[in-house]
């Protein structure tokens, strides 16, 4: 993580764990509402488990996994919450780089349809 970019979201991860992909959803939409956090990733941990990460302060971290794991007991989803404070530099690397986010953007498709409206 750049110099620039731990400034600005801060020093702590946040994880909730919920069962379904509409629940991670609605997960993910309360922890960013609830505080000044980034959703650093969406990923599925095993069949129907899907992990919710964020990034940001302690205090907003802590804030938006309360707030996010409340989300997922309402959609009866949740699994597990977590906060790491003070994370070790490659802890944030292995969530990037190895278990990466499930939803990424798919560039044939993405020219596919821009190719289709020039038409």
């Amino acid at each position: 993580m750049a110099a620039n970019e731990k400034e600005i979201y801060g020093d702590a991860l946040g994880f909730v764990e919920t069962f379904g992909l509409i629940a991670a959803i609605e997960t993910a939409d309360a922890m960013g509402k609830a505080a000044r956090v980034r959703i650093k990733s969406i990923c599925n941990a095993d069949a129907g488990l899907i992990s919710v990460i964020c990034e940001g302060d302690i205090a907003s971290c802590r804030a938006a996994v309360d707030a996010g794991s409340a989300a997922a007991k309402r959609m009866n989803g949740f699994q597990t919450s977590n906060l790491i404070a003070r994370p070790y530099e490659d802890t944030g690397a292995l969530i990037t780089e190895h278990v990466g986010p499930m939803f990424k953007a798919k560039k044939a498709a993405a020219a596919k349809v821009a190719k289709g409206l020039k038409q």
